[in-house]
């Protein structure tokens, strides 16, 4: 999802949530992602949210790492970041594309012509949460909340 489409789409839901969106924007190098979190700090922002960019995602690591020390909850566009520690992560379940596209290859290669397949969007998302994480920070989560995950990592 580019940038514009995201925040196109988070602007009405912060206001629907009565929530302030605080829009940093920043180069997705270690310099500029060090600054994004000290500006974060300063707005006492409660959360973060990177855009769903891929220069972002090789710098997940050292997002994570940030977001851990300044104690920030964090939701991510993949799982990845979860896996290096961050706490949250709501998006496509990629492996469902992957055996989606492969259906696709197959028609294709039984004669079917690309053009007559039909587009086809997302249908099944993941929701996975890191228990670590939330520790790390002091963010206790309810059972409730828990429940929701497809996969809880403790």
């Amino acid at each position: 999802m580019g940038q514009d489409l995201q925040l196109k789409e988070l602007r009405p839901a912060a206001l629907e949530l009565k929530l302030q969106l605080e829009e940093i924007e920043t180069q997705p190098d270690p310099k500029g992602i060090e600054s994004a979190f000290q500006t974060a700090k300063q707005k006492q922002v409660g959360g973060i949210m990177t855009s769903a960019a891929r220069p972002f995602f090789s710098e997940r690591t050292r997002i994570v790492e940030l977001a851990s020390k300044n104690r920030l909850p964090g939701i991510y566009f993949q799982k990845e970041f979860v896996d290096e520690g961050g706490l949250m992560f709501y998006g496509v379940d990629y492996d469902d594309l992957y055996r989606r596209a492969a259906g696709y290859v197959d028609k294709i290669l039984k004669g079917a012509k690309p053009a007559d397949l039909p587009v086809q969007q997302a249908t099944k998302f993941e929701f996975v949460i890191n228990l670590k994480a939330a520790k790390q920070i002091g963010l206790t989560l309810s059972p409730e909340f828990l429940s929701r995950a497809n996969r809880v990592i403790k």
